[in-house]
């Protein structure tokens, strides 16, 4: 048999694979059959932030929710992480020591000192690596399925426990704006210490430019500096959010909603393939592109002065 095969052409074993597969299809198709649509599952409420222990002052919200221990989580294992490798450190580095070096020498060399003066990178970088890591391990983290989804309630021995989700802190807004406004306040605030209150300004016009033409493009500059906010923010959101609910769909959601198994078949190959990518490329990539640009913003504030 397995000589047969291997004297196929390409051609033959991919049609042979396929006729598989579909064959696959059709008796999962057949065992199951069609339940119809189920309209009482909603996919959007995986992402709903239940209060597990409600806190309110006046107006203001302070409930604990699954957001509330995914940050929890994020800001453990950073601190987790960074203090076990400082403390283990040695001349000939095991393979834990040497990825985290790997990491820490990418944030510091490639991403602050890459983009920022010498004397404000030393300064600025504990603040940017610790939002690298902090973005990336919450990024990570938000890929292994923990119980939290207590919209669905799992039976064990006759308890009710939350069922296993898939979530992440940087996939609601809000986190991803407060990081966006802390960058920032504080990219502002130090482009005025370095360079005063007129020269920083002074420098959202460019050099040369036509006195009538001046205040359009310091207004232009200081709309392009508030877009900052909604695209910095905006972008780590949307790239876990889209991940998640493209994982939730493809890994069962569009099977439920529709009420068909044999769909399982097709979608559940596409949903490992897209958790692969979202974990080995996007986890990384949102959290190296977050700290990259905010060096960017607090070395293009701050440039002018290091000179």
């Amino acid at each position: 048999m397995k000589a047969w095969v291997k004297n196929l052409s390409r051609g033959k074993k991919v049609a042979l694979f396929g006729g598989i597969y579909l064959a696959i299809i059709i008796v999962v198709y057949i065992a199951f059959g069609s339940h119809g649509k189920d309209s009482a599952y909603q996919p959007q409420n995986e992402f709903q932030l239940d209060p597990w222990v409600s806190i309110k002052i006046g107006g203001l919200d302070l409930s604990i929710n699954k957001a509330v221990l995914y940050l929890f989580l994020a800001c453990a294992a950073t601190c987790a992480t960074m203090i076990y490798i400082a403390r283990k450190m040695q001349q000939r580095p095991n393979n834990v020591q040497t990825a985290v070096e790997t990491v820490y020498d990418l944030a510091n060399n490639n991403i602050v000192r890459g983009n920022m003066p010498p004397e404000y990178a030393r300064k600025w970088f504990p603040f940017i690596g610790a939002l690298f890591f902090f973005i990336l391990f919450s990024n990570l983290i938000g890929y292994i399925p923990l119980p939290t989804n207590t919209q669905e309630k799992t039976e064990i021995f006759g308890i009710a426990f939350p069922s296993f989700a898939l979530y992440a802190a940087t996939a609601n807004i809000s986190v991803p704006l407060v990081l966006t406004l802390v960058v920032w306040f504080s990219y502002q605030v130090e482009g005025v210490r370095a360079q005063g209150f007129r020269g920083y300004f002074a420098t959202f016009i460019p050099a040369g430019t036509p006195g009538a033409l001046k205040p359009l493009l310091f207004i232009i500059e200081v709309i392009s500096h508030f877009v900052r906010i909604i695209s910095l923010s905006v972008r780590l959101f949307a790239n876990l959010l889209a991940g998640h609910l493209l994982i939730l769909f493809m890994g069962g959601g569009m099977v439920v909603l529709l009420g068909l198994a044999a769909l399982g078949v097709v979608t559940l190959p596409v949903a490992i393939v897209f958790f692969v990518f979202e974990v080995v490329l996007i986890a990384g990539l949102q959290a190296f592109i977050f700290a990259t640009l905010t060096a960017i913003y607090l070395g293009g504030a701050v440039s002018e002065a290091g000179h």
